[in-house]
């Protein structure tokens, strides 16, 4: 009987959780530092679901380890629907690439929605004077191991680079850095002539003409670089990858509140503001389900695995 007590004690004070549900501000802790993608995504978002939630939508930028001081700190929050994470692909490729995460991508989460996707390019610095992907492989087999920016090592980036590298046939140098910013720097300065890096940040550059897109990596051109061909386009057929961000909970939130912060966020997704906003940042709205968004991430997590072992991708 104590432990029949006990059950429906908990239902109980979790159902009454739900329905009080929110009570007081929500975090919503971004891995990475402000004005990269994830920051945009996620602020554009929390103004809207503030205002309908009648709550403040506070983001956090918490950087560190690829994303995993942030996820790390939600996935050991308690499962109230107070911390929301915006995780992106990395959440799938880190398991593969380092003998221990402080989390675990399916048991310590409970996913919301997609928020956005973006494409990962293939970019040159203009001084080169390349305009083409077969350019760059015709230059890169005359100066074999010129370097290549990312932003940090075993990010999906750094497996675009050198899934491209490994198709065209070519050496190239990687040179991670320690995130986007100082990468960016770096490249649109002319330190490093070659980069893989998210699209959000190059195309001020590149509209600036500073740099030039090559190739992006989606299955089909994004509406931000209606211009620039993909990889496939390029002759590199399967080198599809994108660049996804979403938003997940500490798993145990009650259903009922991880229902709710899905329709918020996909209504706030819809509002014509928001999506004009990431356009302009080359971010595209997605939405959907958290069963989609669960099914998005065990394809991801078994994509980079293969990846891992068949480009003998490794971090320090």
């Amino acid at each position: 009987m104590r432990v029949l007590h006990g059950l429906l004690l908990a239902m109980l004070t979790t159902t009454a959780l739900a329905q009080a549900w929110p009570s007081r501000p929500i975090r919503w802790i971004v891995p990475y530092p402000p004005g990269g993608s994830s920051d945009t995504s996620a602020r554009a978002v929390s103004e809207k679901m503030a205002k309908a939630l009648g709550q403040a939508v506070v983001v956090e930028n918490k950087p560190g380890a690829t994303g995993g001081i942030g996820a790390e700190l939600v996935a050991r929050s308690a499962p109230d629907g107070y911390t929301l994470l915006n995780a992106g692909d990395w959440l799938a490729a880190a398991p593969h690439l380092y003998a221990r995460v402080g989390y675990d991508p399916f048991k310590d989460f409970a996913p919301v929605t997609v928020l956005v996707r973006q494409p990962i390019v293939l970019a040159v610095h203009s001084s080169l004077g390349i305009n083409s992907v077969a350019e760059l492989v015709a230059y890169a087999r005359k100066n074999p191991g010129i370097g290549y920016a990312t932003s940090g090592a075993g990010n999906p980036q750094h497996f675009v680079g050198e899934w491209f590298i490994s198709l065209a046939g070519i050496k190239l140098t990687h040179i991670p850095y320690k995130g986007g910013g100082q990468a960016i720097s770096d490249f649109v300065g002319g330190q490093v002539p070659i980069a893989v890096l998210g699209s959000t940040p190059l195309i001020p550059h590149y509209r600036a003409g500073k740099i030039k897109l090559l190739a992006q990596s989606l299955r089909t051109r994004a509406a931000a670089l209606p211009e620039v061909p993909t990889f496939e386009e390029a002759g590199f057929k399967g080198l599809v990858l994108e660049q996804w961000q979403g938003v997940l909970v500490p798993a145990g939130t009650p259903p009922s509140i991880v229902s709710r912060l899905n329709a918020e966020i996909v209504k706030a997704l819809s509002d014509p503001g928001v999506r004009e906003r990431y356009t302009a940042s080359g971010l595209e709205a997605v939405g959907g389900t958290p069963e989609q968004f669960a099914a998005l991430l065990r394809e991801d997590y078994e994509r980079f695995g293969r990846l891992t072992r068949e480009l003998k991708i490794k971090v320090d």
